[in-house]
């Protein structure tokens, strides 16, 4: 009779004992320059997200636009 499992695949069960003798290499050191740089690109990503929901946010207001005024008050003078 065949052993049923509690897991589907015995290999997931058996993977919370399973220890490695190889130890990953130490994680390198960002230099000052690439640190710079990483901060430097992160503030431009952000900078330009404010500033397009800055610019943007006219655009998504509801009322009267001026290109609409500009508009009525040319035909009026007709």
């Amino acid at each position: 009779m065949p052993r049923r499992e509690a897991v589907p695949f015995a290999f997931v069960a058996e993977a919370d004992s399973f220890r490695s003798n190889v130890t990953p290499p130490p994680r390198e050191r960002l230099r000052p320059s690439q640190l710079l740089g990483r901060t430097l690109i992160g503030l431009t990503v952000v900078a330009g997200l404010v500033g397009s929901l800055l610019f943007g946010m006219p655009a998504l207001e509801t009322g009267s636009s001026p290109a609409r005024q500009a508009q009525s008050e040319a035909s009026d003078g007709r």
